[in-house]
């Protein structure tokens, strides 16, 4: 079975068993950017995955989601950022660049300069970690979010503390599923790859200090102080996760930013070998 793995440091917890100690028989790890992985479960290259939450209207069809897991982050969140020259009050008709790197904040800014600030910016793509050269401001998520940045910062903004602010409500960032045409074949594999994560997540209270020592050493260029970081992020999907997520897609679709959810398919342990 081919699981994905988002190559940030918000995923590693999940993955704390497979990357050092062990992964289970006939699993493979293919990390990669939330939005590569998208593409790969779109695509059928991989079984099972985290995919941005702003990905799954067009995955729907494609994917049965688990209501285990989630990366999620109610307020402050320190790795969704917007950087700017220029007070966010301001940004009507200037440029902003948008990051590459996955859909869920894309949409999540879009819906909060339209909706919040009344502001339409001129929307441009960059790579993941770009500098304020030519442009206005800047989305930036992830790991890069969280190294030195290459120039002075006049303006920051957390979108998770934002969208808090503004809504209301938690920003569910990605939610985990699996391929439909995966469920039967990768049965057994599904359930080895969910008892994993459940194991690796419980080294964030029992081997907290060796998992954030290994973190560091896998991603060394992040400046934020990793244990203060996992403090700030859920993993869980619960029911009031799901409820925010469906306000955020609900959002999307009045903006026409996504498309409309007909439904939310949800995987239950051993549905794959009920399926």
């Amino acid at each position: 079975m081919k699981l994905g793995y988002i190559d940030y440091l918000n995923c590693y917890p999940y993955y704390y068993l497979m990357l050092e100690k062990e992964t289970p028989a006939y699993i493979e790890v293919v990390p990669g950017y939330p939005s590569t992985l998208n593409q790969m479960i779109k695509k059928g290259e991989l079984d099972m995955s985290p995919i941005s939450s702003g990905a799954y209207p067009d995955l729907q069809d494609d994917v049965i989601i688990l209501p285990e897991f989630s990366l999620s982050s109610i307020g402050y969140v320190r790795s969704v950022i917007l950087i700017s020259k220029i007070p966010i009050e301001l940004l009507e008709k200037k440029l902003v660049g948008l990051s590459n790197a996955s859909k869920t904040s894309v949409v999540l800014l879009k819906i909060l300069l339209k909706k919040y600030y009344n502001i339409s910016p001129k929307y441009i793509p960059t790579e993941p970690f770009p500098t304020l050269d030519n442009i206005d401001a800047a989305l930036i998520i992830g790991n890069e979010a969280m190294l030195e940045m290459r120039e002075p910062i006049p303006y920051t903004y957390d979108l998770g503390d934002l969208w808090l602010k503004k809504t209301g409500y938690p920003v569910v960032f990605a939610i985990f599923a699996v391929n439909k045409k995966s469920l039967k074949k990768h049965a057994a594999s599904i359930d080895r790859a969910l008892e994993s994560f459940r194991e690796s997540l419980k080294n964030l209270q029992t081997n907290r200090e060796e998992l954030i020592k290994n973190a560091r050493q896998r991603y060394p260029k992040i400046s934020f102080n990793i244990d203060s970081y996992y403090n700030l992020l859920k993993y869980e999907f619960t029911d009031d996760l799901l409820k925010a997520l469906k306000f955020y897609l609900s959002e999307a679709d009045k903006l026409d930013l996504l498309k409309k959810i007909k439904s939310f398919n949800m995987f239950y342990r051993n549905s794959a070998s009920n399926k």
